[in-house]
């Protein structure tokens, strides 16, 4: 059987996942404030997006533990410190050894610049080797290609598309398009996402940030 994920940060050398606590509600507001982050799908696509952002927080508990995302240190992509985002890993069955890794949204400057690929390597670690889940699912609407490609980026298997699955803020219907990592499989999902973020990490060297 796996556990659930415990109270402990995630920490990398880009990012850190921090437990979030409700002193990060106005950082997280701040980093996600932005129409960008829910014009595709994210939280149903709110309207009222400090609403969105809160019930995330609220939500929270014993099925979805929620993290903060922060910086780690000083580099062109800010401050040490400073709140950029946030994952979760829920819908926990540890019976079945079941987990799904998402909720993720992060400040949209920071797209494409390789975070994501350490954010998802402490997550989907600390999901498969630190709690001993099966099987981590990963999802997202179907009109957000950007995140389609980034979880296929992954090496995670695409199962199929639950039509009309959920319906969006603006009463159009959701398709959610599945994929799934299975523990014989992160090894080889670990390699790439580590490979990388030493990429990421080369660069800033280079760059001297």
């Amino acid at each position: 059987m796996a556990r659930i994920p415990d109270e402990k940060p995630l920490i990398g050398h880009l990012v850190r996942l921090d437990p979030t606590q409700e002193s990060d509600r106005d950082d997280l507001i701040d980093a996600l404030d932005d129409p960008r982050v829910f014009s595709l799908g994210y939280a149903g696509g709110a309207t009222d997006r400090v609403a969105a952002i809160e019930n995330l927080i609220t939500g929270a508990g014993e099925d979805r533990a929620m993290y903060t995302i922060r910086l780690t240190g000083d580099t062109r992509f800010g401050s040490a410190g400073e709140v950029v985002g946030t994952t979760s890993l829920g819908d926990l069955e540890p019976r079945a050894q079941r987990a799904h890794a998402g909720w993720t949204a992060y400040r949209p400057a920071l797209w494409g610049k390789g975070l994501n690929a350490e954010m998802k390597l402490l997550l989907l670690g600390h999901a498969f080797e630190d709690c001993g889940f099966e099987r981590v699912k990963l999802q997202t609407d179907s009109i957000n290609q950007r995140s389609r490609d980034a979880i296929a980026r992954l090496g995670a298997v695409q199962e199929g598309v639950l039509r009309h699955h959920q319906p969006r803020a603006d009463g159009s219907w959701r398709d959610t398009v599945v994929f799934s990592i299975l523990s014989a499989e992160w090894p080889t999902v670990r390699a790439g996402l580590e490979s990388r973020v030493r990429a990421t990490l080369a660069s800033l060297t280079a760059q001297g940030s």
